[in-house]
């Protein structure tokens, strides 16, 4: 079992930057990836970036590559998502994501946190 929380949505102006956590408990070993997707209304949820729990590889969508920084601290057993130049269409709820291997479909995915709205205005 694998509980995800995630907090730090909310609104920022486009150009804007807003940091996204997600503490986790549970099973979470260094092998472990942990990630984020996001979903917007009417669209499909989408992988945006993920990391290896020991922090040793990272992976991003090509559409927040360059903007988006994913980053863990194990200490705090916490993985974060800083989301800088955000854009109008960056907004949607966020979900934060963990699984046994690498993932970028939603059917990879074993564990789940319940998302945190992100909203851009231009």
């Amino acid at each position: 079992q694998v509980q995800l929380v995630e907090s730090g949505g909310g609104l920022a102006q486009a150009g804007g930057s807003l940091r996204l956590s997600c503490a986790a408990s549970g099973r979470i070993f260094s092998w472990s990836i942990m990630g984020w997707f996001r979903q917007a209304p009417g669209t499909e949820r989408d992988f945006v970036a993920a990391i290896t729990w020991s922090g040793s590889d990272t992976e991003y969508a090509d559409a927040v590559k360059g903007r988006f920084t994913i980053s863990r601290d194990k200490a705090k057993n916490t993985v974060y998502l800083q989301m800088d130049s955000l854009k109008p269409e960056d907004a949607a709820v966020y979900y934060c994501a963990s699984a046994s291997s690498w993932f970028k479909t939603q059917d990879q995915v074993d564990w789940w946190g319940k998302g945190t709205l992100v909203t851009v205005s231009s």
